[in-house]
């Protein structure tokens, strides 16, 4: 291993699992116990363990009032489910988190959660807001040289110049990224994959990123983590029967992770390799999976890659895109929604949220239309999940 980062997360892997698995009979009286556990579940990978725990905390919070612990929960609570692929509540976990952090003057905190709302909206193809919540994530890490929100707003900037086929600028930022405190961080794992596809596409080396990538997920052991570790040496390969067996082996380590936008990734990278050696038929299926699960996640420029791809394999039902009406929901209208279809009133919604029933009620007039709904009662037939 060539990066002190690496070493030392990876010699967290094993010794740090048994507390993340334990972490979820701590006590309620140790909540430092507990928050410390949802940070160190993502070291291994386990962001199902991470995601229980800090939805717990969250829930035990607002149910005691505690709005000076919200911030930080919800800082593990968006990371966790940014990984699990469920973009919609961690965009509305970290705005919300936001909005606390504000309100109980923890501004330490927002650099973080900026950071990952700026990976979201690199994700689908928001460059203009993606830059935006970046500077900030930046500059907070200027005034008070906490490196996690810098880590994710790197990440961010290059995971969006990936998506908009920059490889070389993508290459470029994630290389400097190494060079820098962020190094140290986790995300230097999580992005060793970006890094290897932006090299592949510029036919480059990646033996580094490979290495460092390869020896965590080795050590984690964790499906998923051996899933994209099998795609990124599929990507590396020139012998097609080899890569194909990577492929293959990746494909079925990722069903059933938990892990749609990995999984999709994987799909893509395989179909796309498929139509390169004029085998079309078979990539068809990884094309349109990948195409579906891209688009119900709103990762549009990657949506519309995977659908380029199935058209060039000679599929010419142009599949239109699905539509979605809570897309239309701003973070906020999506978790007053979610409560109000559980049958909260305003006065409780409010209590949850730390919002006045006033306020529920303004976002709740605002929610129904979009919805094409004029009542709570019908708030219960809809799948908003």
């Amino acid at each position: 291993m060539t990066s002190a980062a690496a070493r030392s997360t990876n010699s967290l892997a094993r010794p740090a699992w048994p507390a993340s698995a334990a972490a979820t009979a701590a006590s309620v009286s140790r909540p430092a116990l507990r928050i410390n556990a949802a940070f160190v579940a993502p070291l291994v990978g386990d962001f199902r363990t991470g995601h229980d725990i800090s939805a717990a905390m969250a829930a035990e919070c607002r149910t005691a009032g505690d709005i000076g612990k919200l911030p930080l929960v919800h800082v593990t609570l968006a990371a966790a489910e940014l990984y699990l692929g469920r973009f919609r509540d961690a965009e509305a976990t970290a705005v919300e988190g936001l909005r606390l952090t504000s309100g109980t003057g923890q501004r330490n905190r927002a650099g973080y959660l900026e950071g990952t709302l700026a990976w979201l909206a690199a994700v689908r193809g928001e460059a203009d807001r993606c830059a935006e919540l970046a500077a900030r994530s930046r500059d907070r890490f200027d005034a008070n040289h906490i490196v996690n929100g810098l880590a994710w707003a790197e990440w961010a900037l290059a995971l969006l110049d990936l998506g908009q086929g920059r490889f070389a600028e993508a290459l470029d930022r994630l290389d400097a990224a190494m060079t820098g405190p962020v190094r140290h961080q986790i995300q230097a794992v999580y992005f060793a994959p970006d890094q290897i596809e932006a090299a592949v596409r510029l036919g480059l080396p990646a033996r580094e990123p490979l290495h460092r990538f390869e020896e965590w997920a080795t050590a984690s052991g964790q499906d998923w983590a051996l899933a994209v570790l099998h795609r990124c040496r599929a990507l590396l390969e020139s012998d097609w029967e080899r890569a194909h067996e990577d492929f293959i082996a990746a494909v079925r380590l990722h069903a059933g992770s938990g892990r749609p936008w990995e999984a999709a990734r994987t799909r893509l990278a395989f179909g796309e390799r498929l139509r390169r050696e004029r085998d079309k038929g078979s990539a068809r299926p990884h094309l349109r999976a990948a195409w579906e699960t891209f688009e119900r996640l709103g990762a549009r420029p990657w949506a519309e890659r995977a659908r380029t791809e199935l058209r060039a394999t000679g599929d010419t039902s142009s599949p239109a895109a699905r539509t979605e009406a809570l897309s239309a929901l701003s973070p906020q209208e999506l978790q007053i929604v979610r409560l109000a279809a559980r049958g909260l009133t305003n006065r409780e919604i409010g209590a949850q949220l730390f919002l006045s029933p006033k306020t529920v009620s303004y976002h709740l007039y605002r929610a129904f239309p979009k919805l094409n709904v004029a009542s709570r009662a019908q708030l219960a037939g809809l799948d908003l999940s």
